[in-house]
């Protein structure tokens, strides 16, 4: 993380636990802004990963869960990489600067998988590199998130996935109320001193939330390899294409699409607890002690307790009684997701 950057956000308020903000001083506050208002958010939880280089599409378009080799300059898309047993070690949001391409992950795992990711260059024409000192993230989202982009000087992004470039870097459109800023790290307080004159700034746990209710999830070191990308849904937000070529693990991907069927999705759910960490064991009545699955991701909700998505198996879900850490841990209650678990 860029450390002006920081210094920044530490002058504004931020309060950071390693380099994550984790609030400006009021988290409950944050919370319930996030839920009813305009916020913005640095995005201190997630790194970068720049390819450059002519033969930056087809290396990652050999690699990735998603076609790159045909995405526009004006879209981002989101993309796994797999072990090759078909489990995925990360998901990415990935977009285009110039000839370059920017891959969005995890920050915890964001070394180790810039070295995963090298290991395949051999004789291609591409160079990876650590872009997480010279972009900084910002996230953007509320009713009135595109005045603060216009106020700002910046054009919102029209659709879903939808990118516009402007002098200090890109937006991308996520979802009809919620925007990702990727702009130079000098650039980055002035972009944030305008953006807050209309959004009140949230620490990462207010992001993490809001990603969870959009049914997004991100995967971290304590829940690598646990998960095909279905198990994930990552083929539901977009993340798979099954009729590009192959890459590691592709095989599973595209057998569990074509000759099984998907036994596990991800959930969302609410607890009434403090929040699980990733990776801790699902039980229900219909697998006794065995577990039933695994949580992704938590975070503080807005109305209290915890709000998790929790990768399952779905006849584990259907019985309505999935208890988290034990056979008798607090119980999950199941909400609504964005969209449908095909």
């Amino acid at each position: 993380m860029n450390s002006n950057w920081q210094n920044f956000l530490t002058s504004r308020g931020a309060h950071f636990v390693g380099e994550h903000a984790i609030d400006f001083g009021d988290a409950k506050a944050e919370l319930e802004a996030a839920a009813s208002a305009t916020v913005l958010s640095a995005l201190t939880q997630f790194s970068l990963i720049r390819a450059t280089g002519e033969d930056a599409a087809s290396f990652l378009h050999n690699l990735l869960t998603n076609d790159v080799q045909h995405l526009g300059r004006n879209r981002a898309e989101r993309c796994g990489f797999c072990s090759p047993k078909g489990r995925l070690l990360a998901d990415f949001l990935l977009w285009r600067e110039d000839n370059d391409y920017l891959l969005q992950l995890s920050a915890d795992i964001q070394p180790a998988m810039l070295k995963k990711l090298g290991m395949y260059v051999l004789r291609s024409k591409v160079k990876l590199s650590d872009a997480g000192n010279d972009v900084a993230l910002l996230g953007l989202s509320g009713s009135e998130a595109p005045a603060a982009l216009k106020a700002a000087g910046i054009d919102a992004p029209a659709a879903p996935f939808d990118v516009t470039h402007f002098a200090d870097g890109a937006v991308i459109r996520l979802d009809a109320h919620r925007f990702q800023l990727a702009v130079r790290a000098e650039a980055a307080a002035g972009i944030w001193e305008r953006l807050s004159a209309l959004a009140k700034p949230v620490g990462v746990p207010s992001w993490r939330w809001l990603e969870i209710a959009a049914g997004i999830p991100h995967i971290t070191a304590s829940i690598q390899e646990e998960f095909v990308p279905q198990m994930a849904n990552l083929e539901l937000i977009g993340g798979v294409s099954f009729t590009k070529g192959c890459y590691p693990g592709q095989e599973v991907v595209a057998r569990t699409k074509y000759l099984g069927k998907v036994k596990r999705r991800t959930y969302r759910g609410h607890l009434l607890t403090d929040c699980p960490p990733a990776g801790a064991d699902l039980f229900s009545p219909d697998l006794a002690d065995q577990s039933c699955g695994k949580v992704i991701d938590s975070a503080p909700a807005p109305s209290g307790g915890c709000e998790v998505l929790a990768s399952m198996l779905m006849s584990s879900a259907e019985t309505g009684e999935v208890r988290v850490g034990s056979a008798d841990g607090p119980r999950l209650t199941f909400l609504a997701l964005p969209y449908a678990l095909e």
